[in-house]
């Protein structure tokens, strides 16, 4: 048979052979360890707040006391405890289930798929000269002017013509074959496509699918009253949320809410099985973070979106209840269809808070040392238990309304208030007019406290600003984050 001589206008593509991929760690398969590894991080995670509150280690950075954890929340740390060691047994089976449609991972065709990448961005090339010719620049002109000193650049120009990477190959029986090859630069973008920008965007469109699923169904959990009292108002048991609480929930809401909108955004984002192990992996260590109660300024989940800690704990207080639904990643729901907080700077609101509790539990536990209701006619010889507090709480009363908090739109923030109020009383069982009734009068003494305490320190020479660090920078974020309202997620012009 004579000799003959074919030509193809891309570069071939590299056979390949697949393997079964090795476990990440032998001998437990992927699959396995993909359920197993959201439970280690979500009570590692768990357990390292908890230690931190145990030992008190950075009081500076709590979003509540103590005292608030003990006296507010209306539901025992067991219950808690009970509720997500179910969820989490509801989330394995799941993820059995999960993992009967999904196929084994292999490995050996790294190669092949990073060239088909290659050749896409060869076949995009060819858009080159068009639309250099809209713009009225001559392309295989300006390809001929580069060839001797950029020769890669003016074969993009040419429309992905490199004359000098063309080879000649004999294919069998007597043909040869001139077939070009990739540019170097071709398989460097072809790679960081493949193994970053891909998963990278695989990544996002999860994390998205997973915020619109969540902002959708725990929305309408507050919108309707059924949905509320009978399921997630459990949820809401926990008026100060710490770490292990973060899947407290009704089995069924734990279900729809987490484990099937989970599923879903690992599904419609065609994840691999270990891509799927660390996106859930990286879900349950964010959901957990939200519910820390601290703004730890090195805390990297604080800082990556303004869906942090400070923004969901709003959420979890009486009068901010039908607001900032977003969860867990982003907040952009909330920015768009007009549910994020609109009712300023809370630091005042969370003050008066921690000192109507401490008080509340001083007088139960201490009455041997705290013999009245008012912490200024204590007869302790000791320094006053309230009185960077109260020093606090007075200063924030003496600002002017504009340094207390951002022009916000008022009528927005007492509908925001007065949902919230109607969601709490609608909760008959774990909340109603106690709460409300209860939170008041607290309010009530506080303030009483305060313009006591201010008039006796009128002539104090302490400063405005020094007398407020501490607690309200860490509800603004000042502080941690470099920004006012950071931790809330507010800004300033909102």
């Amino acid at each position: 048979m004579g000799n003959s001589t074919a030509s193809y206008d891309l570069p071939p593509l590299p056979e390949y052979q697949l393997h079964p991929l090795p476990p990440l760690v032998a001998p437990i398969p992927d699959k396995v360890f993909t359920m197993l590894l959201p439970i280690a991080a979500y009570w590692g995670l768990s357990m390292l707040f908890h230690w931190i509150d145990t030992k008190d280690y950075f009081p500076q950075y709590r979003l509540h006391t103590p005292a608030e954890v003990m006296k507010r929340n209306v539901v025992s740390r067991w219950e808690v405890v009970r509720d997500v060691i179910i969820q989490q047994i509801v989330q394995t089976i799941v993820g059995i289930l999960l993992g009967m449609t999904e196929p084994d991972d292999v490995f050996g065709k790294e190669d092949y798929d990073v060239a088909v990448w290659a050749c896409r961005i060869r076949i995009t090339q060819r858009a080159i000269p068009g639309l250099l010719s809209v713009l009225g620049v001559n392309a295989s002109g300006l390809a001929k002017d580069l060839a001797g000193s950029y020769p890669m650049i003016a074969g993009a120009v040419s429309g992905g013509h490199y004359p000098s990477l063309m080879n000649l190959i004999e294919i069998g029986d007597g043909y040869e074959a001139t077939v070009p090859s990739f540019a170097g630069w071709e398989i460097f973008v072809a790679k960081a496509i493949y193994w970053f920008i891909v998963p990278a965007l695989q990544f996002g469109f999860a994390a998205l699918v997973v915020d619109t699923w969540q902002y959708f169904l725990h929305r309408a959990m507050h919108m309707n009253k059924w949905l509320y009292t009978t399921l997630h108002s459990r949820h809401h048991r926990l008026y100060v949320p710490y770490a292990f609480g973060a899947l407290y929930n009704h089995p069924v809401e734990g279900f729809l809410l987490d484990t099937v909108g989970a599923s879903v955004a690992f599904k419609l984002a065609r994840m691999s099985t270990r891509q799927g192990m660390w996106f859930f992996t990286g879900s349950t260590f964010k959901t957990v973070d939200d519910h820390c109660g601290y703004s730890l300024p090195w805390d990297p989940l604080q800082h990556l979106t303004s869906n942090n800690a400070g923004y969901h704990d709003v959420h979890h207080q009486s009068w901010g209840i039908k607001t900032n639904f977003s969860q867990p990643f982003f907040t952009f729901w909330d920015r768009l269809l007009g549910t994020v907080w609109a009712g300023g700077d809370v630091s005042a609101r969370y003050e008066r808070v921690r000192i109507a509790t401490q008080r509340k539990v001083d007088q139960e536990n201490t009455k041997s040392m705290i013999t009245h209701s008012n912490p200024a006619d204590s007869i302790n010889s000791n320094p006053k238990p309230y009185q960077d507090e109260l020093q606090d709480a007075t200063d924030l009363a003496r600002m002017s309304a504009q340094n207390q908090q951002p022009t916000v739109p008022s009528l927005k923030a007492k509908l925001q208030a007065a949902g919230s109020r109607q969601q709490i009383l609608d909760d008959k069982e774990d909340g109603g007019a106690e709460i409300l009734v209860k939170e008041a009068q607290e309010e009530k003494e506080v303030k009483e406290t305060v313009r006591r305490s201010a008039r006796r320190r009128a002539a104090s020479s302490i400063s405005q600003n020094d007398s407020l660090k501490g607690f309200r920078d860490r509800v603004t974020g000042t502080a941690m984050h470099g920004r006012a309202g950071g931790i809330i997620g507010m800004e300033s012009n909102r």
